[in-house]
């Protein structure tokens, strides 16, 4: 398993409630293709974006560590390519 810090930037107009829900469903993602989330946390909230990204000027950013195989990378970027509410998503592989 390999160490991975994934940071998300997800439409700003959400409420607090749909949050919760859009980043349980990213944690399940990562735990049902045999990962574990070590942590997760809001990184920062409406922040504004240096060009828009679908029409959108803010972003509220979410950093994500994990342990995964490297095989599963592939496809857990295209499931979160397919989720609305996710703008923009980087995953970087950490140090040992």
């Amino acid at each position: 398993m390999n160490k991975y810090e994934a940071m998300f930037i997800v439409k700003p107009e959400l409420n607090t409630e749909e949050k919760k829900t859009l980043f349980t469903q990213i944690a399940d993602i990562i735990v049902k293709n045999n990962g574990r989330v070590s942590d997760a946390n809001i990184w920062s909230e409406k922040r504004k974006l240096c060009f828009p990204i679908s029409k959108h000027n803010e972003g509220t950013y979410y950093l994500v560590n994990f342990d995964l195989e490297a095989s599963a990378i592939t496809k857990i970027k295209y499931v979160f390519k397919l989720n609305e509410n996710i703008l923009r998503v980087m995953i970087l592989k950490r140090g040992q």
